[in-house]
This record gives structure tokens, C-alpha cells and sequence, in this order.
């Protein structure tokens, strides 16, 4: 028997149908649900390698919803209390404001409203962090969106060391925009001294069908044949593999199986699915049409 849209929008929506203890194509940056390619598995290891091994820039690249910021949580996740982290989300912001963003991150007391008096205390942060023996990474996000002076003040930032060692390692995060931004004649000296470049490409179509069930899995659910293999290949061509295209297109699936009050997720399912992700028909119009 089908249910309303109202009644699915109620609490819990399809969890208790399917026997999930969590939604599985949610679009936040749980790192509990990264996916563990190949391709994963290694920007995973050259990141982590990177900030134990001191080695002061790195830089993960990808396209949109290719899972950047899933796989930075689940790295930081794998890092102890040693390792003092800052994470930044929002990148469209002026250089006053991104030292200071950084140094609130961090947890530094704001020691007024200059960019010298910011400077000296993250300067002296991270100091105190090699004498206490630990290490300190900063992560930006949407690298993209800064601009030539801003990544030059990163790039300064970098110069914090000891004779022995960076203080701070740094991670630059974005889209492939970032990489032609690294690549030009400008950013020489910043390209020069990134250790580590990762770029991170769409899934493959076996990929795609590994990775909905290792979510269903991770969500608590039971893959074996909640999707029709040719459902599937519907969700890759859609998705060209990009993460975050799947995870919109099963949701909405998952959903109409529930109005639906089926289980198995069909060709038929997926089609209704992209039409109303695309704009056109209501999926209940879709479904019965």
C-alpha cells in the first residue's frame, strides 16, 4: 500500500522500513560513511603521511560532491590529541578575516584586531606546540575561492618553522579551479613547496554499485537486493560517478520505494526519481503515470 508524501516527511521517514538505524544518502560530511576506494585509500595515506611526516603543503582536489570534505573529517578523525586541527568551511573571506578565522579555529585567545598582534599569536601557538611535542594542521576548504594575495598569505604562513621542522602543516581543499590556480606563473613559490598534490576523480560503474551498498551497510541496512543491478547503471549514467549526485538520486529512490511499500529499487523507481530531481513531474505523478 502506498503512503503520502506528508506521512513520509513524518519522523523517521523510511529508516524502520528498510531497518536502518541512520539515512544512508544523506549529504553532510559523515566520515563514518567514506567509501573506501582505491583512489580514497590513497589520498587518505599521502594526507596523513603529509601531516605526521611534517611536510608542510598539501593540496586534495576534486570535482564537485567527489567527497573532499568526507575524506578530510574521516582523516581527522584518525588523528590523535596530539595533533591540533583547524577547519575552514567558508574561504570567501578577506586576509584580515582568515587569519582570523584560522586563529579562533585554533582556540587562540584573540589578541586584538590587527594582522600583526594575529600573527604573533599563532606564531606563538604553534611554538608551544612543538615544545608540548605536538603537531598543528590547518584545512581550507572551497580553496578555490581565494584569491592570489590571500593563498600568497597562506603560503607565508608556511614559513612558520623551526630549524628542524614546519609548524604548521597545511592543507589546501577545492575544486579543479584550484589547480590551474596553483599551476599559474604567479603562485610559483607556493606550487614549489606543496609536498603532496591529490586529485580525486568521479566513480567508476562498479565503483558506484560497491560504494550505495557499503552506505546501506554503514546505515545498517541489507544490500542484497534492495537495487536492480539495471537500476543501477541508471544511477551511474545520471551520476557520472560523483558521489554526491548518488547519494541525492537514492535518497529520493529510497523514498519512493516507501510510498511505494516496496523494497526493491527498479529501473522504473530511479527514472521517477531523476524526473523529480530534475523538476518535472511530482514523484507520485511519476509513479503512477
Amino acid at each position: 500500500m502506498s503512503r503520502s508524501l506528508h506521512d513520509m516527511r513524518g519522523a523517521g521517514m523510511y529508516l524502520s522500513y528498510y531497518g536502518f538505524q541512520k539515512h544512508p544518502f544523506n549529504l553532510t560530511a559523515d566520515p563514518s560513511f567514506l567509501f573506501p576506494s582505491p583512489q580514497h585509500r590513497e589520498a587518505m595515506s599521502f594526507l596523513y603521511y603529509g601531516i605526521i611526516g611534517r611536510k608542510g603543503f598539501l593540496a586534495i582536489t576534486g570535482e564537485v560532491g567527489t567527497g573532499k570534505t568526507t575524506l578530510c573529517r574521516a582523516l581527522l578523525s584518525l588523528l590523535d590529541n596530539k595533533v591540533k586541527t583547524a577547519f575552514i568551511l567558508n574561504s570567501n573571506l578577506t586576509e584580515y578575516q582568515l587569519l582570523h578565522a584560522i586563529t579562533e579555529d585554533f582556540g587562540i585567545p584573540m589578541p586584538g584586531k590587527n594582522k600583526i598582534n594575529l600573527m604573533r599569536a599563532l606564531n606563538n601557538f604553534l611554538l608551544e606546540q612543538v615544545r608540548q611535542g605536538n603537531n598543528a594542521v590547518l584545512i581550507i576548504d572551497e580553496a578555490q575561492n581565494l584569491s592570489s594575495v590571500q593563498l600568497e598569505q597562506i603560503r607565508m604562513l608556511s614559513n612558520l618553522e623551526t630549524a628542524e621542522e614546519k609548524l604548521l602543516q597545511i592543507i589546501l581543499v577545492g575544486q579543479p579551479q584550484l589547480r590551474k590556480k596553483l599551476d599559474s606563473k604567479g603562485l610559483l613559490q607556493l606550487r614549489q613547496r606543496l609536498a603532496i598534490r591529490f586529485h580525486l576523480y568521479p566513480l567508476s560503474r562498479s565503483e558506484v554499485a560497491a560504494y550505495i551498498a557499503h552506505r546501506l551497510r554503514v546505515a545498517g541496512g541489507n544490500p542484497r537486493g534492495m537495487f536492480d543491478p539495471r537500476a543501477i547503471d541508471l544511477i551511474y549514467e545520471y551520476s557520472d560517478g560523483v558521489p554526491r549526485l548518488i547519494n541525492m538520486v537514492c535518497d529520493k529512490a529510497l523514498l519512493a520505494g516507501f510510498a511505494l511499500g516496496t523494497k526493491t529499487i527498479t529501473c522504473r523507481i530511479i527514472k521517477a526519481s531523476i524526473r523529480e530531481l530534475e523538476g518535472t513531474p511530482e514523484l507520485t505523478a511519476a509513479m503512477t503515470t
